[in-house]
């Protein structure tokens, strides 16, 4: 048990990353559970979950603090504290999502400002460029075939797609992932909208995405307006688009 005992803080910092990453997934899920509005605050949440990821480290520290009391540390608790401090390493996602969530939320609360334009390939190869819907209502979806409210949301998309496009509406998916990933997924959930490819002709304004699925509203003009979050109903989302058609119509009357 002795013998044991001077490899603690070796064998807590080899531990150390795996804690980590386990600490971050329980609290940011029962956060997520209790909280009473995900939208307000995933901050909270966010901050929360990554300071969890520093207990390994702390107990590794403990031990070994307890340890040098007794006698000089050794090169396995030395190596123990170096192992801990690198499972720090991985907090550096969470706090990189959170930098990208916060882009995303102030990219998504705009309104009646010029909607950044975009030229780039859809799955055929064909160029779609947003200012060739000028006067259209358009939504620009962003979305993964691994995202499960996105795979809910994109056969009511194509819906409002069919009955609205006569009226002035366009739909755009948007995708980073490799073309032959979404024509496999597009082959079980057909859509009748363009699905895009992320290229350089894409700015970052839609690239800064952490939380899936994001809809971008534009108006007639070519000016973003808030679109509902993915929380509510998606018969929110359609209610912004009749709006924007309705509030179009008028003004041509």
């Amino acid at each position: 048990m002795t013998k044991l005992s001077n490899y603690r803080v070796l064998v807590s910092g080899i531990l150390s990353p795996l804690a980590a990453l386990m600490l971050y997934a329980l609290v940011y899920t029962v956060l997520t559970w209790a909280s009473p509005d995900r939208e307000k605050d995933w901050v909270f949440r966010l901050s929360i979950s990554t300071l969890a990821m520093t207990l390994p480290l702390l107990v590794t520290l403990v031990l070994a603090i307890r340890d040098r009391r007794r006698r000089a540390l050794s090169r396995s608790a030395k190596v123990g504290i170096a192992l801990a401090i690198l499972s720090l390493g991985f907090a550096w996602k969470p706090v990189s999502d959170g930098i990208t969530r916060s882009k995303q939320s102030r990219n998504m609360a705009l309104r009646d400002v010029a909607a950044p334009p975009f030229e780039t390939p859809d799955l055929f190869g064909k160029i779609q460029r947003l200012e060739d819907q000028k006067g259209k209502v358009v939504i620009v979806n962003i979305w993964a075939t691994w995202c499960g409210p996105c795979r809910a949301e994109m056969p009511r998309l194509d819906r409002i797609y069919r009955e609205r496009k006569d009226q002035g509406f366009m739909v755009f998916g948007l995708s980073d992932e490799d073309v032959s990933v979404q024509r496999k997924y597009v082959e079980q959930v057909p859509v009748s909208y363009p699905l895009l490819t992320l290229s350089a002709g894409v700015p970052s304004f839609y690239r800064d995405i952490a939380r899936y699925p994001a809809i971008f509203l534009i108006d007639r003009q070519g000016r973003l307006q808030p679109a509902p979050s993915p929380e509510q109903p998606f018969e929110k989302v359609e209610a912004a688009v009749d709006a924007q058609l309705n509030r179009a119509s008028s003004a041509e009357r």
